[in-house]
């Protein structure tokens, strides 16, 4: 039998507004880490790509099994949260992973992706890029993970699977996790 994969997708907003909530996101991840190292399952399964955001968009880990450590991410000199340019890239790199994957003789599950911001984009385009994304053939679940004064309305738009907000108290972490689990648990396949 074929193994499953579960491509998953971090996005973090890294502009000036989210200086203040990088160490608890860099703390979520470590602690996802955690979580898929100890499930020998979930460690098999689960594929993490990590894209950070301002201005520009830029994948700073490439799609690799969860367990593999990851850098931490940094803020960048930059003001905007250009939310459009970052659905647009990741339009391109799922697309590109899953055939990548399917390539590779594995079954490619749904792919999941983690969306983190205070949910205030700058440019007025952006849900454009985000109907572009969900719109392809491997339109991923959506999950949003609002850190500080978040635009709840915003994020709403986008977490159309779910929405977590750090201030009620739920971990980063925790969220991305019991995330993970929820969608590993369910047989839908790209």
């Amino acid at each position: 039998m074929e193994p499953d994969v579960l491509p998953c997708y971090l996005v973090c907003d890294v502009s000036f507004s989210m200086s203040g909530h990088l160490d608890e996101v860099n703390a979520g991840m470590r602690e996802f880490r955690g979580v898929v190292h100890a499930n020998r399952r979930a460690a098999a399964q689960i594929r993490l790509c990590v894209v950070v955001f301002a201005d520009s968009p830029l994948v700073v880990r490439p799609l690799l099994p969860a367990i593999d450590p990851t850098e931490n991410i940094r803020m960048r000199q930059e003001s905007g949260s250009d939310f459009g340019s970052a659905f647009t890239l990741l339009r391109t790199v799922i697309e590109s992973d899953v055939r990548a994957l399917k390539s590779e003789r594995v079954r490619v599950r749904r792919p999941m992706l983690f969306f983190v911001s205070d949910g205030r984009p700058t440019d007025p385009a952006w849900p454009a890029a985000l109907a572009r994304l969900t719109a392809t053939a491997a339109c991923p679940e959506m999950i949003a993970f609002g850190l500080g004064a978040a635009d709840q309305p915003t994020l709403g738009r986008i977490g159309t699977s779910r929405v977590f907000l750090g201030s009620d108290g739920v971990r980063l972490g925790t969220a991305l996790a019991s995330s993970v689990a929820r969608t590993v648990l369910r047989p839908e396949h790209v």
